[in-house]
């Protein structure tokens, strides 16, 4: 009896780990044009937001010139909105950044519909105040006679913050401007950086963190009161090694900046920092990949608690493909390289996107074309795993993701069990259970989605979601 309960629940414990893996890869845009994701790694070209994912890229499905376009998934990448237009002029549109803080989502670009006056880029927003599902109308953010371009914007609560480099003086400086009001108005240009290089910026609180690679070395600047006032910056990188595309992920007080590095060759590497005390002191560097055979790497970082990931592109199989690798302390330590696709075709350019429940990846894929793929890992998820508060109980759903039967195991009495959609509807109800047995629900007939159950006992509550696949 025991073995036979020793090999049940290590059948189990494998269905839970091989579910919980990378998903295969799925294809967000089909149409004639060209998709792709474009702008530096400065730009955050996919951000979550709970199990709401935004992606934003430029296309030229309408004509010659690209233009941005946008779509979002509520229920954690299982199902994705049409494709949405954001920018709307005849002109090119490109390089564009998207944050998002609770309901309000905001997407900056350059803009080249301003070029019969002035011949050069300018910086654009739209913004959505209902989660992506409606968008405002484009809204000039800069206005000189020089060029602006490589934005990067992020948000946090009625504070937003834009970056980006102007060549307003000939040379090239990164200018900032802020609003206060989630982006109904706009503080003026300042400039922040001399001289500038693909600034990053995040927004965590009322800290403001930005990194930017100059003159080929990777430097920090942070602003403790929103963005008023600025302290000096600091060098980040080696100063006699040449770096570049420095990208940035911010969590709470921890900063992470990943970047290429050619201190061990002719070819670039990519490398890691970090500050733990929201940039005050940085540990030292920490290499991430070794015996690159590749020309050209792209990589973007992405933090989530004491969870950061990086992907980035190489050619190390003689095709460029897509890479991840992850740490689950902070930085501290690295797993191994994992190889998130495997296609004759070009896959390049990642962005990455980490929330306590999934991680999310984009890029710009070569295989029907030029299209936009996206790929999600529900490891880093909050699915499976106890939930406990101090006046909560203790549960475990398994195996989560399920497609057939989801079984709940509970350590005390359960007197009342509720599961709801990801919209909130109820869809079962049972009251009276009193039973701390493993209580079996069949799911097979609930569409694919992100689901919620409730247990009570008494004027104890807890909760836990569990995906259907």
């Amino acid at each position: 009896m025991k073995k036979h309960l020793l090999f049940t629940s290590m059948l189990l414990l494998a269905a839970f780990i091989s579910q919980a893996q990378w998903q295969p890869d799925i294809p967000l845009t089909n149409d004639p044009g060209s998709s792709q994701m474009d702008g530096l790694p400065n730009a955050h070209c996919i951000v979550s937001n709970g199990d709401t994912v935004h992606v934003v890229w430029k296309d030229n499905r309408d004509g010659a010139s690209n233009e941005i376009y946008y779509k979002r998934s509520v229920d954690g990448g299982l199902s994705w909105s049409p494709d949405k237009r954001i920018s709307n002029n005849v002109f090119t549109s490109t390089a564009p950044s998207i944050s998002v803080s609770g309901s309000v989502v905001m997407i900056v670009w350059s803009d080249k519909r301003d070029a019969i006056s002035n011949n050069n880029y300018e910086i654009y927003y739209s913004r959505s105040t209902d989660g992506g599902t409606n968008w405002g109308t484009d809204t000039r953010l800069t206005n000189d006679p020089a060029q602006s371009d490589s934005p990067s914007v992020s948000v946090s609560g009625n504070l937003v913050v834009v970056v980006w480099d102007d060549y307003r003086e000939v040379t090239t400086k990164s200018y900032y401007k802020r609003s206060t009001d989630g982006g109904i108005s706009w503080g003026s240009d300042i400039k922040l950086i001399e001289p500038g290089g693909s600034p990053s910026v995040s927004v965590s609180g009322s800290v403001v963190h930005v990194v930017w690679n100059a003159l080929g070395k990777t430097s920090y600047k942070r602003s403790a009161d929103g963005g008023l006032t600025w302290e000096a910056g600091k060098l980040l990188s080696i100063d006699n090694v040449i770096t570049n595309s420095p990208s940035l992920s911010v969590s709470g007080s921890s900063v992470h900046v990943a970047w290429l590095d050619s201190r061990n060759s002719l070819k670039y590497e990519i490398y890691y920092k970090h500050s733990a005390d929201s940039g005050l002191t940085w540990e030292t560097d920490t290499r991430l990949t070794t015996n690159y055979t590749s020309s050209s790497l792209f990589s973007s970082i992405a933090a989530s608690g004491s969870d950061v990931h990086v992907v980035w592109d190489d050619n190390r199989e003689g095709n460029y493909e897509i890479y991840y690798k992850g740490s689950k302390d902070g930085g501290l330590g690295w797993g191994a390289d994992t190889r998130l696709t495997n296609n004759a075709a070009l896959s390049m350019h990642p962005y990455i996107s980490a929330s306590a429940r999934a991680l999310h990846v984009v890029w710009t894929d070569t295989r029907d074309g030029s299209d936009i793929y996206y790929k999600c890992n529900p490891t880093n998820s909050e699915v499976g795993l106890k939930e406990l508060s101090s006046s909560g109980m203790q549960f475990t759903i398994f195996p989560n993701p399920a497609s057939n039967e989801i079984k709940i195991r509970s350590i005390e009495n359960i007197s009342e069990l509720t599961i709801t959609d990801n919209y909130g509807k109820e869809i079962f109800h049972s009251v009276g259970l009193n039973s701390t047995l493993d209580i079996r629900i069949p799911v097979s007939d609930l569409p694919a989605g992100i689901y919620f159950i409730q247990l009570k006992n008494g004027n104890r509550i807890s909760g836990q979601k569990f995906i259907k696949l």
